[in-house]
C-alpha cells in the first residue's frame, strides 16, 4: 500500500511521542467517550490532540496540565499549597502571562485573583472584554515563598508548559506582565521600561507587547496611563474598538 510522505512523518512523529509518553512512566492514554467541545482543541472522535502543519502533535491544555502533573520538577512544589495552571478561553486571541502566583492564588489555585487581578481584571474589562474572553496565566506555576521573584531554574523548569500552553492556545496577542515575563518569553534582559509599549514577536509568529505588572501599577499609579496606551495599541491590533474616554475604573 503506497504511504505518502507527509503520512509517513505523521507516523514518525505519533510513535517518537508515545515512546517519549512511556519513557516519563505513561502506560496508556485515556479515550473519552465523550464528544469533546470546541475548546478542547481535540479530535472529536477521538480525543486525541490534532497534529499541526509541520507534522508534530499540537497540545492541548488538558495534556499539558495532565503532563505537568503533580509537579516537583523545582524546589517551589515544597511550600506551594495549589499549582495555579492558567484559567480563562482555551481558543483566546489574547493571553496575558504574569510573573507567579501570589498567595491568594496559591490559595485559590486561580493566577491573578488578588489586588493586582482585580487590577487586570479592570484593565481587560475597560478593552470591552471579559476574563472568560481572555486566557491568563504565569511564567511560573507555583508561588514563590513570600511572593519573591521566580528564580531561573524555576522558570526553567516550567518553561516547557508554558510553551504548550501557547501552542495549545495559539493566540493573535500575548500580553507579557513584567519583567520576568518579557525576559522569559523574549530571551532578553533589557528592562520593561526600554520595552514596553512596542511590539515584538514570540516565535516569529505571535505579537507580544510588553508591559507593567498589574502589582507595579498598584505601588505606581502613575504609570497605569503608559499601561493603557500599550492596551488600545493590543485593542487596535485585535480590530477591537477603542474608547474615546478613558475608563474611570481603570484610573481610579
Amino acid at each position: 500500500m503506497f504511504i505518502s510522505k507527509d503520512r509517513t512523518a505523521i507516523i514518525k512523529q505519533l510513535k517518537e511521542y508515545l515512546c517519549y509518553l512511556k519513557d516519563i512512566g505513561i502506560k496508556e492514554i485515556p479515550c473519552e467517550a465523550r464528544v469533546r467541545g470546541q475548546g478542547s482543541g481535540g479530535n472529536s472522535r477521538t480525543g486525541v490532540s490534532p497534529v499541526n502543519e509541520s507534522g508534530d502533535i499540537k497540545p492541548t491544555l488538558e495534556s499539558v496540565k495532565e503532563e505537568l502533573g503533580n509537579c516537583k520538577r523545582c524546589k517551589l512544589y515544597r511550600t506551594r499549597t495549589n499549582i495555579v495552571f492558567g484559567t480563562g478561553n482555551p481558543n483566546a486571541r489574547l493571553m496575558f502571562i504574569g510573573e507567579g502566583p501570589g498567595e491568594e492564588e496559591d490559595l485559590q489555585g486561580e493566577p491573578f485573583v488578588g489586588r493586582a487581578g482585580q487590577l487586570l481584571t479592570r484593565i481587560i474589562e475597560a478593552m470591552g472584554l471579559k476574563r472568560d474572553d481572555v486566557y491568563i496565566c504565569n511564567v511560573v506555576k507555583c508561588r514563590p515563598p513570600e511572593n519573591r521573584a521566580p528564580e531561573p531554574d524555576e522558570i526553567s523548569a516550567c518553561r516547557p508548559f508554558l510553551e504548550k500552553q501557547i501552542d495549545a492556545i495559539k493566540p493573535k496577542i500575548i500580553v507579557a506582565l513584567g519583567n520576568h515575563a518579557v525576559h522569559s518569553l523574549l530571551n532578553t534582559v533589557s528592562g520593561i521600561t526600554k520595552v514596553r509599549g512596542q511590539f515584538s514577536y514570540y516565535k516569529n509568529n505571535i505579537k507580544l507587547m510588553p508591559t507593567y505588572h498589574p502589582a507595579y501599577l498598584l505601588r505606581n499609579e502613575g504609570k497605569k496611563k503608559e499601561v493603557w496606551e500599550d492596551m488600545k495599541k493590543v485593542m487596535a491590533e485585535l480590530g477591537l474598538e477603542v474608547p474615546k474616554k478613558e475608563e474611570k475604573g481603570l484610573y481610579g
